[in-house]
């Protein structure tokens, strides 16, 4: 059986945030949790926080024992580009892109 959690528009990097979502693929809770709170990455936090709502519902909507969860798939999209400009030399504009991200975690029990 399987729960899901997703977090949109998070306003930060897909690039920055897979690095932290290829850290916890395929692990069990418990690792997955010891991995994501000694990780110094901005977007630990943020993944950690969705980690444990995917394994609430798992528990409370599918009545799984969280202790038999693994990460069964994560995976990072890329959001709507916030465009931003940036004044330059000689009345030139440069444009800033500032990027979101959509995370998705699938949790399952063992089997």
């Amino acid at each position: 059986m399987e729960a899901i959690a997703k977090l949109k528009m998070i306003r930060i990097s897909p690039r920055k945030v897979r690095l932290v979502a290829d850290s916890i693929r395929n692990k069990k809770i418990a690792n997955a949790i010891a991995v994501l709170q000694n990780q110094d990455k901005r977007s630990s936090e943020p993944v950690l926080k969705l980690l444990n709502s995917a394994v609430a519902n798992a528990v409370n909507n599918n009545g799984m024992e969280a202790d038999r969860l693994f990460v069964k798939t994560i995976f990072v999209n890329e959001g709507p580009t916030l465009k931003r400009f940036r004044p330059r030399a000689h009345g030139r504009a440069y444009e800033i892109l500032k990027r979101t991200s959509h995370i998705t975690i699938v949790v399952s029990d063992e089997n």
